[in-house]
């Protein structure tokens, strides 16, 4: 990597990255760059000095930038920049990949942390290449023949969902990765409320076990970059003074799964009843699509 010196920072993923000036980044600094990330998955940049014009700019190397589809910017203006400040906006304190209510989420983030607190505040992202090789091997053998509904709940949209498969496959290495989160995933398709509930939620405690993760605490000027289809994140909110991001978002392709599901969508069969609410969300999401 020429000058880069690239320091490992736990035993899943991440790592710290110096030597580089992304305010002037070339292509073949960003070729560099994804294959640090296909083998790292997160990467940080510690004191950089870019301004918005240079973030979007390093963006477009890797793809198709959009901003947060529902979330507006705090402070700035930009189409392609997503703003969050911790006095204007929630924080991320729930394990998730960013978007998965998207038909095609996100591939990938840059992330510019503008202003930060003196403590406090770090983020962990967890490895979902690592969640899935520790499995059984009859989980992994179950998972892979299940899909998951997601929805965008947490911005107040309940009613937009997409369905992907719970074991998501590399389209390039073919590698596999779980690929439900507690955020955005409510129900696995192939299996009726409580079963859902019983799997989805060891799944996605099982994602954020300790040894899967790394935990980066900022300064500013950090750039962080991670592969969002392969990964998770979660910020800790425990501070109480200003926190400004500001993050280009490149899109992503259709998730892949190991094959077709292996069931048909778990429906409520007979009349209506009390409990038929906890299938009200998939029922209306397959009518849509004409699977009902």
């Amino acid at each position: 990597m020429g000058e880069w010196k690239v320091k490992r920072l736990a035993g899943a993923l991440g790592a710290e990255v110096h030597g580089a000036d992304l305010s002037v980044a070339s292509e073949q600094d960003a070729e560099q760059i994804k294959a640090l990330l296909e083998e790292h998955m997160v990467l940080f940049f510690p004191e950089q000095s870019i301004n918005h014009d240079q973030h979007v700019a390093l963006g477009r190397y890797f793809g198709e930038l959009e901003g947060h589809p529902q979330l507006k910017n705090a402070y700035l203006d930009h189409p392609e920049i997503f703003e969050l400040a911790a006095t204007k906006g929630g924080i991320a304190d729930e394990w998730h990949t960013d978007l998965t209510f998207l038909e095609s989420p996100a591939l990938m983030s840059i992330l510019h942390m503008v202003k930060c607190p003196p403590t406090g505040g770090d983020t962990m992202w967890t490895s979902l290449y690592a969640a899935y090789d520790a499995l059984s091997e009859p989980m992994k053998e179950l998972c892979e023949g299940l899909t998951a509904l997601h929805d965008e709940a947490p911005h107040n949209r309940p009613d937009k969902t997409m369905i992907h498969p719970v074991v998501r496959v590399h389209p390039e290495t073919g590698r596999k990765a779980l690929y439900v989160n507690e955020h955005f995933t409510r129900r696995i398709v192939e299996m009726n409320a409580t079963e859902s509930d019983m799997l989805l939620s060891y799944l996605t405690k099982w994602v954020q076990n300790p040894r899967f993760t790394v935990r980066y605490s900022w300064s500013e000027g950090t750039i962080g970059m991670w592969d969002n289809r392969f990964t998770q994140h979660f910020v800790l909110n425990d501070f109480d003074s200003e926190r400004i991001i500001q993050r280009v978002t490149v899109m992503g392709d259709h998730p892949q799964g190991v094959g077709e599901p292996r069931w048909k969508p778990w429906v409520r069969p007979g009349p209506l009843s009390a409990t038929s609410r906890y299938d009200r969300q998939l029922y209306f999401h397959l009518k849509e699509q004409g699977m009902m």
